[in-house]
């Protein structure tokens, strides 16, 4: 079996409908909820924190596993291990460091790698795995309660007592189904190692739990009990972002001159605007105008760019004293409308990388609910274009933005373009992000208060682009 096979996934991220906004509208993330559950090795921890996971009425919860944070052995180690001769039972077998750097990443809303294990080789694996966006984290391994520091994170703790008998069966079905191991080195192992840092380490981490639930997932009351306790915590601290009486109070605030850049209104933008407005102008002009709309918007927006000084010799052989984009840019299409500006990027510059964010408003609330987020790993070092076809209240635009600062993204690295915007939807970017410059086409203040649409705007651009309406 190959060591590929043999890896277990010690990283869960489960989404449902959207992910809600997760930030204050000053711009500052809100901590996710952090759970911890501790118990012995097979005590059916990972089980409950799934039915945690099935239980919350929240989207977008990660489990992390401990099993995720083993620290690299020495060759001698290593060794020992396949003799089954090395106690990775003991607190000494993690790597704290990572954990609590991944742990407070992943609290904060930043973008995170987890380390995978591989078990069959006993040696961190080369993958690592994507983790952004939770609201709720899970934190669950036999010493998830043992760490001061990362005790210090958790919002409620919690120990699964399982009878010893039944977790030594558990752990002998595991170990030989998922980590290919001999059953007799498994039972060894067991009476050498993990009986002892049992009794000796995990244990005692019981006095840290603010909950405990004894016979593990059989328990359906206690944890019946605890998902409810959960529940109303998370529902106590539970925080909405920009609904339109939240934008309304930037409305009166202007934008910072050099924060907010609108497009010359030229004849021949005036012209563009007015046959995208156009109800009755035909998708293929749609089409042809909304790109040469986007293609001079995009230019205006790469004037904002940071420049580098840089020598080229010249082709009669003599230096050219001249400058460069630097750093590289990459493109971010706040989906789906914003996905028409692709095109006119594309063919007046070459970016380094592409992400995409996909945003979608809740029909109710008009909050903004993040359903896909996949930036380039080395985004935090590029100048970003992110580009959608509107900006209504702001809401959208601001959670994009807040997904690249997550990514490590500066704000002045930050250029936000549209083709069509209200002037309060700016407002509400530069009071919460006063370092990203906005570029926009046309500004236009009248927004609807049934759809909240702009109302002499270009109705859903995406549907009349793809021609998706109804």
């Amino acid at each position: 079996m190959s060591a590929a096979s043999n890896n277990r996934s010690s990283t869960l991220m489960l989404r449902s409908a959207g992910r809600p906004p997760w930030y204050t509208p000053d711009g500052q993330n809100l901590p996710a909820y952090v759970i911890g559950i501790a118990g012995a090795s097979a005590s059916g921890k990972t089980s409950v924190a799934r039915r945690i996971v099935e239980s919350l009425d929240v989207p977008w919860v990660v489990i992390l596993s401990m099993d995720s944070f083993y620290r690299r052995l020495s060759p001698e180690e290593s060794r020992q291990a396949f003799l089954n001769n090395h106690d990775f039972d003991h607190p000494s077998s993690y790597d704290y460091g990572t954990a609590l750097a991944a742990l407070e990443r992943l609290r904060r809303g930043m973008a995170t790698q987890v380390p995978q294990y591989d078990f069959s080789t006993h040696s961190p694996s080369s993958e690592s795995q994507y983790v952004y966006g939770a609201s709720v984290i899970i934190f669950e391994g036999i010493f998830a309660l043992y760490d001061p520091a990362l005790l210090a994170m958790m919002d409620v703790k919690i120990f699964v007592d399982t009878d010893s008998d039944v977790c030594l069966a558990r752990r002998v079905r595991r170990d030989v189904a998922e980590r290919a191991r001999d059953p007799l080195g498994v039972l060894q192992q067991y009476d050498r190692f993990v009986k002892p840092a049992y009794d000796g380490f995990v244990r005692p981490t019981m006095n840290n739990a603010d909950i405990i639930i004894p016979r593990g997932l059989d328990n359906e009351v206690a944890i019946g009990l605890m998902i409810q306790h959960v529940q109303r915590r998370l529902d106590a601290r539970r925080a909405v972002l920009m609904r339109p009486t939240l934008v309304s109070r930037y409305r009166d605030q202007p934008a910072a001159d050099d924060s907010l850049l609108v497009l010359p209104q030229s004849n021949q933008v005036r012209a563009i605007h007015t046959i995208l407005c156009s109800r009755d102008t035909p998708r293929n002009e749609f089409i042809f105008y909304a790109d040469r709309l986007s293609r001079l918007v995009i230019e205006h927006g790469l004037a904002q760019l940071a420049l580098a000084a840089k020598t080229v010799v010249t082709p009669t052989g003599r230096p050219y004293q001249g400058h460069a984009i630097a750093p590289a840019v990459t493109g971010v299409t706040v989906l789906r409308a914003g996905g028409v500006m692709e095109k006119a990027l594309h063919s007046v510059v070459r970016p380094a990388h592409y992400g995409k964010i996909l945003i979608v408003a809740d029909p109710a609330t008009h909050e903004p609910r993040l359903h896909y987020a996949r930036l380039p790993s080395g985004v935090a070092r590029h100048q970003v274009l992110l580009m959608d076809a509107t900006i209504v209240s702001g809401a959208n635009a601001m959670m994009a933005i807040r997904i690249c600062l997550d990514h490590g993204v500066p704000e002045e690295n930050i250029v936000f373009i549209s083709l069509l915007a209200t002037p309060q939807g700016p407002r509400a970017i530069h009071a919460a992000f006063p370092g990203v410059k906005i570029v926009v086409a046309i500004q236009d203040p009248v927004v609807a208060g049934d759809d909240l649409l702009i109302r002499s705007g270009y109705g859903i651009f995406g549907d009349r682009y793809f021609g998706t309406e109804d």
